[in-house]
């Protein structure tokens, strides 16, 4: 008997230790997690594609009857946006791009080349990024309006390119602002990046006599690639989903230029309430700018990272 409880101790013990419990662990965190983030997503899905009664008298989460189904939403939504689509996308890419890459030669300036005040001019950069946008909102719509109109200077340039509008003209001092403001955070994040590369391919370019200029567009540059990835996915969704420079510079969700943010929120509103299915199919229309650019850039993404943490 003593034998046969010393085997089964055995067994037992031998067992745990196959399963190993610290993988067991990541997976059941790794499963809480899902649910905590997919939960949302699935009763935002439900509910886009639900008539209004279905979503007063169903549960948020649960799939709707054959009478309470509809694909309207999704349709209404999307003609409400479509015009907004296109003037988000031309606000927010041109002003990424102008962001990003203008970022990552401060950064190389900042951290690979030696000159003086370069302290100085680095403290600068992190003031920037504690600068409220409520703070600049004022001077800034007087400076636009009333100072330097760009807007009604582009506008004849702009209504001769082809595919776009003179109202589109209104986007350019929004792009500008976008850009002057990402600046500062696009320098820090290449900087911590540039920080890590190792100074002996500088000092070797320098060497051979390439120029500062030569050094980051031949090797800089194109070790940067995982960092443009990251600082081009956060700086693309800081844009796109921006509110209150684009409330402020293209005045409400009437005018022609309104990007995405301007006409979300009064979606799905009315006098007799809020219709929750078309408010939803809207927001789901709306993040999928953002949803491409994550599944696009994914790899990328993912090196950037890594090679940030390491």
């Amino acid at each position: 008997m003593a034998s046969s409880s010393s085997t089964r101790s055995f067994d037992v013990a031998s067992l745990v230790e196959d399963v190993n419990l610290r993988r067991v662990l990541q997976y059941t965190l790794v499963l809480l997690f899902l649910g905590f983030f997919l939960v949302p997503l699935e009763t935002g899905i439900m509910t886009a594609i639900k008539t209004n009664e279905s979503v007063a008298r169903s549960l948020p989460f649960a799939p709707p009857a054959s009478e309470g189904f509809t694909l309207g939403n999704l349709q209404f939504a999307f003609e409400r946006l479509a015009d907004s689509f296109v003037n988000s996308l031309i606000m927010a890419i041109p002003a990424t791009v102008g962001s990003v890459l203008l970022g990552s030669m401060a950064a190389y300036g900042l951290t690979l080349v030696d000159w003086r005040a370069q302290l100085g001019v680095l403290m600068l950069f992190l003031a920037g990024i504690f600068v409220p946008y409520q703070a600049v909102l004022v001077p800034l719509a007087r400076f636009w309006n009333n100072i330097f109109p760009l807007a009604r200077m582009l506008q004849p340039f702009v209504a001769s390119i082809p595919f776009l509008e003179a109202y589109h003209a209104n986007l350019a001092p929004l792009v500008i602002t976008h850009i002057a403001y990402g600046i500062p955070i696009c320098t820090i994040l290449f900087r911590s990046y540039y920080q890590s590369l190792p100074s002996s391919l500088v000092e070797a370019a320098k060497i051979d006599g390439s120029s500062i200029t030569k050094i980051y567009r031949r090797i800089v540059l194109p070790l940067s690639k995982p960092m443009f990835g990251v600082v081009f996915i956060y700086q693309f969704t800081q844009i796109y989903n921006e509110f209150l420079f684009a409330f402020t510079l293209v005045v409400g969700a009437d005018a022609p230029a309104a990007p995405v943010t301007l006409i979300l929120p009064a979606i799905g509103a009315s006098t007799s309430g809020i219709d929750f299915g078309i408010r939803m199919s809207a927001a789901f229309l709306a993040a999928i700018p953002t949803l491409i650019l994550y599944v696009a850039f994914a790899e990328q993404f993912a090196k950037g990272l890594r090679t940030e943490s390491g």
